[in-house]
C-alpha cells in the first residue's frame, strides 16, 4: 500500500519495526482523572482543550445504576485520515506509528480536526502566552519525546489503577502485544479503515457488577453481609444473600 501525505508506510504487524501502542482496560479505569492532570501539566495544555480526556456516563435507573469511564486521546492510526488531509503538510505519521505536528507549518485550518473520526484534535488559543505554540492544531503525541528517552506516555505513568499499558505492538515479548494477541480487545470505529492503535478491553459486567452476580468469594460475600446488616437488608439487586 502506497501511503498518501507525510505518512510513513503501515508498521502494524511489520517484522523489524517498532509499532508503538496503548491498550486501555476499562475494567481498572476509576475515572480519577490523573491521565489527564498529567498530561495537562506535562504539556502546559491551555484551560479548555485536552489531548486525552475521560468521558463519563451514567447508565441504569436509580437503584442499580453504574458510572462508566471512557478514556480517550488521539488513536495513532496506521492509516490516519489527518495526515491524507493536511494541505500543508503539517501532520505526518512517524515511522514507528506516532502521528505528529510540524507545528511551524500548520495554518490553522481545521481540515484536520474535520478529518478525524475520533474528536481528538483541537485549536490552541491565540491568548496562549506561557509557551510559545498557538493558534495551530495539536493533539496527543503518544508522548513521543518520552518514548524516545525509554519512559512510557505520562497518562500511562500516572495511571494509579494501570488501566493504560503501552509498547511495542510488534514485540511478541511486550505486554501490549500479549495482551492484544491473547485477549478480547476492541478497537473505535474500525470501519472507517483507519486501524487505529488504541485497543479497549470492555469490562465483564457479569463479573463485575452486584446487579447482575452474588458476590462468590469469601471477602467479598462478607463485604456484602456487613453492608446490608447495617443497612437493615438482606437484598442485593439480582436476588437475596
Amino acid at each position: 500500500m502506497t501511503s498518501l501525505g507525510l505518512q510513513a508506510d503501515p508498521s502494524y504487524g511489520v517484522p523489524g519495526k517498532k509499532r508503538w501502542a496503548m491498550v486501555v482496560d476499562l475494567r481498572r479505569c476509576i475515572g480519577c482523572m490523573a491521565c489527564v492532570a498529567a498530561c495537562k501539566a506535562e504539556y502546559d495544555v491551555p484551560l479548555g482543550v485536552w489531548r486525552t480526556t475521560v468521558r463519563v456516563k451514567d447508565t441504569g435507573t436509580f437503584p442499580n445504576t453504574r458510572r462508566n469511564f471512557m478514556p480517550r486521546l488521539c488513536n495513532h492510526c496506521d492509516n490516519p485520515p489527518c495526515v491524507r488531509n493536511c494541505p500543508t503538510g503539517a501532520t505526518y505519521k512517524h515511522e514507528e506509528g506516532f502521528v505528529l505536528q510540524h507545528y511551524e507549518r500548520c495554518i490553522g485550518c481545521r481540515t484536520c480536526i474535520a478529518a478525524c473520526p475520533y474528536n481528538a484534535r483541537f485549536m490552541l488559543p491565540r491568548n496562549r502566552t506561557r509557551v510559545g505554540i498557538n493558534s495551530v492544531i495539536d493533539k496527543c503525541t503518544f508522548c513521543e519525546h518520552r518514548v524516545s528517552q525509554g519512559l512510557v506516555p505520562s497518562c500511562v505513568q500516572t495511571c494509579i489503577g494501570r488501566s493504560r499499558i503501552f509498547g511495542d505492538v510488534n514485540d511478541p515479548n511486550s505486554e501490549v502485544a500479549k495482551i492484544v494477541a491473547t485477549q478480547k480487545t476492541t478497537t473505535l470505529k474500525p470501519e472507517k479503515g483507519t486501524r487505529p492503535q488504541v485497543y479497549y478491553i470492555k469490562p465483564d459486567r457479569v463479573g463485575t457488577e452486584q446487579i447482575l452476580s452474588a458476590p462468590e468469594s469469601y471477602a467479598a460475600r462478607s463485604d456484602a453481609e456487613a453492608f446490608y446488616r447495617h443497612n437493615n437488608g438482606s437484598r442485593f439487586y439480582g436476588g437475596t444473600l
